[in-house]
């Protein structure tokens, strides 16, 4: 496995938060660069590890060890998997909900706008629909909403104007098209991260990110033996709030308790930290990627 392929955010902190046992199955929701797996693997002994990642890049990238099976698919099809490998419960579910820096720094795959590439973006290869066509097919309304809430971008309607107004001539398929068309109601004094903003947008609403991280972290209970642990790193706010509230109540939301028949709490996890592990400042200034970074570790009760 690659060292450089992606930097480990919060590596003992999110492997130590698994308690792992010797003889435990553990999931890795999010293989990446194998960072987080090759930890797991140096404490598991003679354990099991299932590891998720949809990227060829990253299946390239898996390692030789017969202690792990590699599923090459969107880890929203956990429950799936594991019942066709016989697996009912397992000890301990890591994700690392970030994207990682192989992603970012290959211009072809169109995540970042500091080089030109296709606009893609896409983590499957394989998926039909990239940016390109996100910006040149969608509706005003419906790219106004993925800017304003997957970027918490305020002038998204300004953006949106500018869009649609380039898409009727111009069609995009460049990221330096999208960033052309952003920098023009960019803040002067921050343009680069609202250039993120945007770009990180467009990537979540490719990926579907929002959906399949609800989806995955629904089944997550019913797959974890009692007390087995949850462990997930997300990167920006969306993605904390739900992994926070589902942790809290069971839902999606801060005051979506679930509830048994009796209308008793029945809320299957419970919160390890009380307060959100960050990144220390000396892990920032070796890995500027980590500095958005939250982890959040529960049990399963």
């Amino acid at each position: 496995m690659g060292e450089q392929y992606h930097i480990p955010v919060l590596l003992k902190e999110s492997v130590d938060g698994l308690e792992i046992q010797p003889e435990g199955v553990y999931v890795d929701l999010t293989f990446g660069g194998g960072g987080h797996s090759r930890e797991i693997l140096k404490r598991i002994g003679d354990g099991k590890l299932i590891v998720f990642d949809q990227d060829e890049d990253a299946h390239e990238n898996r390692p030789d060890d017969p202690r792990v099976i590699f599923v090459k698919h969107n880890f929203r099809y956990l429950t799936n998997f594991l019942r066709y490998l016989n697996i009912e419960e397992v000890d301990g579910i890591l994700g690392d909900l970030g994207v990682s820096s192989h992603h970012f720094d290959v211009a072809e795959r169109g995540f970042s706008f500091r080089f030109k590439g296709s606009l893609d973006m896409r983590m499957n290869s394989s998926a039909i629909k990239d940016a390109a066509a996100v910006l040149n097919n969608y509706e005003a309304s419906d790219l106004k909403r993925i800017f304003s809430v997957y970027g918490e971008i305020k002038n998204a309607g300004r953006l949106v104007r500018e869009i649609t107004s380039q898409r009727l001539n111009n069609p995009f398929r460049y990221t330096d098209d999208l960033k052309g068309v952003a920098e023009k109601i960019a803040p002067k004094k921050d343009i680069s991260k609202f250039l993120a903003k945007v770009f990180q947008a467009l990537r979540i609403e490719v990926n579907q990110e929002m959906a399949v991280l609800e989806e995955t972290l629904a089944q997550c209970p019913a797959l974890l033996k009692k007390s087995g642990r949850l462990v997930i790193i997300s990167y920006h706010s969306l993605e904390d709030r739900l992994v926070k509230n589902f942790i809290k109540t069971g839902g999606f939301k801060s005051s979506e308790v679930i509830t048994d028949i009796y209308g008793n709490a029945d809320v299957p996890l419970r919160a390890i930290n009380r307060k959100v592990i960050v990144p220390s400042d000396d892990e920032i200034g070796r890995n500027n990627r980590a500095r958005s970074a939250k982890l959040r570790v529960a049990e399963r009760i």
